[in-house]
């Protein structure tokens, strides 16, 4: 009996880690990011982002700019799945960031997901 009780909760366990791992399987990845410095101080930041998106119910709906605490400086949000365009890229321009600020990290959220894939930091230029 012993036998038994200890294979079936190793099935259990792997079943559940199968699971968890087809739950968030295609999370929106950050793969490039290129950032400009306007004269007027502002930036634009075009940021390419990979996701598998399948339709309405599943694709990658944004991104954040976030500073050295975690705070979102700004965000993109994005309205339709680029289904037939992976991957992609958007861009958010006319930032304006304090000018202590001189790194950021910028990171894409899946409708289904969240904010779970990989992330990018970039140092920001000076001019």
């Amino acid at each position: 009996m012993r036998v038994w009780d200890k294979r079936g909760s190793i099935i259990i366990a792997m079943g559940s880690l199968v699971f968890a791992s087809l739950v968030a399987a295609d999370p929106a990845d950050v793969t490039n990011v290129h950032v400009e410095r306007y004269a007027s101080g502002r930036y634009s930041f075009a940021v390419t982002v990979n996701h598998p998106d399948e339709g309405w119910d599943h694709y990658a709906d944004g991104f954040e700019v976030l500073g050295a605490k975690g705070e979102r400086l700004t965000r993109r949000i994005l309205r339709h799945p680029h289904v037939d365009e992976q991957p992609f890229t958007r861009i958010r321009g006319g930032v304006r960031l304090p000018e202590t600020v001189q790194a950021v990290t910028v990171r894409a959220r899946c409708s289904v997901d969240g904010f779970v894939g990989k992330k990018v930091g970039v140092v920001l230029p000076t001019h």
